[in-house]
């Protein structure tokens, strides 16, 4: 008795392996049959990849981000492994809607197959909710911002909103239990189900066979080897095109670690779920009603619930010649009218300023805290969120955006890269302040009065009744008819008056200008030059203007922020800046981090 007869007598094997392999194939082997077959891989695939991935994951709002880079980061090929996993979770969308219109095309949906189409419709549901549970996963700023919005629509269910919400949340607040929660579901309870149907979908595909296409083209075979053949090159050709996504990519898109404090505005929901994205901005999805957003309900679940009841009844609705034509109607507008929603959704992401800027923030945001982490060699024990909370790159234009940029521009916009439109500056544009170049164009006649300057303050428009600053005229009514001599000599203040910042980008020039900067000195404190009557430097006192001891640096910088009003800088003369080192404005971390910021440091 051989091995394998052993094999066989206890366990019915070649039983088994004929009944899977010698179905009956109607008409003969075709392409148009591979689209089961493939999915079947695909969520082998993703089993395979998910326990893996499950090994390593860590689901905890403290845990979650930190295990998801050490994947991406640390472990061996474990970038490949997550887009396998990610992109595979992509393209298994298309296959279903593939496989969905070959079975609604070919009337396999038909009786007696009424109750596979239905299990074909509930492995869709699972499928799309596997995946939305699976976004917020990552615990990052894109995921967890755009699970927010989706389970927000809960929300929206007249009466019961409220409760349903707090049960798939966890709590009133998005945190810990909610990703213990989608966790499961992801990971437990969902492809649970998922086996369930499938189990049953292939039991009764067996039950009642392929439904032929017609006309027959070929005679009857059977599934091996031809359909098998068929099957295993489509299988191989997913894979491939997964494989070629994850080295295009290089891998699945990490982002910054998500911060419940700071909205995303460029959250999304995967490319599947833009259509419906897209369909609730219409305006007749933003009316008010008795309930609430009555239009949202009616956008997000009412229409979304229609549409899969008449995908369900389609089975009655096409035993006649007209009813199957009217369902490849339905199926044919619904695929239309996807496809334009989803390409409006992202020619107006494409369109929208404040969309863009967004998304290259997040990308600076995600390559910052993964060098960080390199940097410090790991994340430390507080999480990678406190590295990016406490780093001048990435706080620094940040705190410039909230605080500052109400009246300064930073190279024209507000630290983030937000255009501020000219209505909106009304003091100087920060970028590069203390330089050479910076303090040049402030003494420059044709600059002083532009928006990059003085342009929006009253020192160039006075209250009614007063003269421009001194200042102001000095630079646009005596500077001009300079002598070349004088000439030189300002351009020397101007490399002195900056070498008292220290910058590190101007750290070279300085120590290579040393002789240049020790004469501008003195020509600094000299009293005939009128610097030294408005501003102190040296034993000269000054007056009404800010002081040029430390002038731009760390320590000046510092206290100006903190009170602008000191007799240090412009005393009463202030222009409505506020005191930000007083009630609690910001603390003394956050003026540290923003003053290295505007420092370049």
């Amino acid at each position: 008795m051989s091995f394998l007869d052993w094999i066989d007598s206890r366990t019915g094997l070649r039983k088994l392996l004929r009944t899977a392999l010698f179905e009956h194939v109607p008409g003969g082997a075709r392409w148009r049959y591979i689209w089961g077959s493939t999915l079947t891989f695909a969520i082998v695939v993703q089993f395979i990849t998910g326990a893996i991935l499950w090994m390593y994951y860590s689901p905890s709002a403290q845990t979650a981000w930190e295990s998801v880079y050490y994947i991406n980061e640390v472990l061996p090929a474990g970038w490949i492994l997550r887009g396998i996993h990610h992109f595979m979770a992509q393209l298994m969308v298309p296959l279903l809607i593939l496989h969905f219109m070959q079975v609604l095309i070919d009337g396999a949906y038909k009786a007696p197959r009424e109750f596979n189409y239905w299990f074909g419709l509930g492995l869709l549901g699972i499928t799309l909710a596997i995946s939305l549970t699976g976004y917020l996963l990552p615990w990052d700023q894109r995921g967890f911002w755009a699970t927010k919005v989706a389970t927000n629509l809960v929300g929206g269910v007249p009466l019961l909103g409220d409760g349903l919400q707090r049960v798939v949340v966890g709590d009133s607040e998005y945190g810990h239990h909610t990703i213990t929660r989608f966790f499961a579901l992801h990971a437990g309870i969902l492809p649970g189900m998922l086996v369930g149907l499938i189990v049953l979908h292939i039991a009764l595909f067996r039950k009642h066979g392929l439904t032929p296409a017609m006309p027959k083209k070929k005679p009857d075979a059977m599934f091996w080897p031809d359909q098998v053949l068929k099957d295993s090159v489509a299988c191989v050709i997913v894979m491939a095109a997964v494989l070629a996504l994850v080295w295009h990519f290089k891998g699945a898109e990490l982002g910054a670690p998500a911060n419940p404090a700071e909205p995303y505005a460029a959250a999304r929901p995967d490319w599947y779920f833009m259509a419906l994205f897209q369909m609730l901005k219409l305006e007749i999805f933003q009316q008010q009603g008795p309930f609430g957003d009555w239009g949202l309900v009616w956008g997000s679940l009412i229409i979304p619930g229609l549409v899969f009841g008449l995908l369900a009844i389609m089975p009655f609705i096409g035993r006649w010649n007209i009813g199957h034509r009217f369902n490849l109607f339905v199926l044919f507008a619904g695929l239309a009218a996807f496809t334009v929603l989803t390409v409006q959704a992202y020619r107006h992401d494409a369109a929208e300023p404040h969309f863009r800027v967004a998304v290259a923030q997040a990308g600076r945001d995600a390559a910052r805290v993964k060098e960080l982490a390199r940097a410090h060699g790991g994340i430390p024990v507080e999480g990678a969120l406190f590295l990016l909370q406490n780093d001048t790159q990435t706080q620094g234009p940040r705190l410039f955006a909230a605080h500052c940029a109400k009246c300064h521009a930073y190279e024209g916009h507000d630290g983030l890269g937000n255009p501020i439109a000219d209505k909106d500056r009304s003091a100087p544009d920060l970028a590069g302040f203390g330089s050479r170049k910076w303090i040049s164009g402030l003494l420059d006649p044709s600059q002083i009065e532009t928006l990059k300057y003085f342009g929006g303050t009253k020192f160039v428009h006075p209250p009614a009744g007063e003269k421009k600053s001194k200042m102001v005229r000095l630079v646009t009514e005596d500077f001009p008819d300079h002598s070349a001599e004088e000439k030189a000599q300002l351009g020397k203040i101007v490399i002195a008056l900056s070498a008292e910042a220290k910058l590190p980008a101007q750290r070279e020039a300085d120590a290579r200008d040393a002789a240049i900067i020790k004469e501008g000195r003195k020509l600094l404190a000299d009293v005939a030059l009128d610097c030294t009557d408005c501003h102190a430097y040296g034993s000269n006192e000054g007056g009404t203007g800010p002081t040029f001891e430390g002038y731009a640096s760390e320590k000046w910088l510092t206290d100006f922020i903190k009170n602008p009003a000191h007799e240090d800088f412009y005393g009463k003369r202030n222009d409505r800046m506020p005191a930000f080192g007083e009630g609690a404005r910001l603390s003394p971390r956050q003026i540290e981090m923003l003053v290295h910021w505007i420092r370049g440091e």
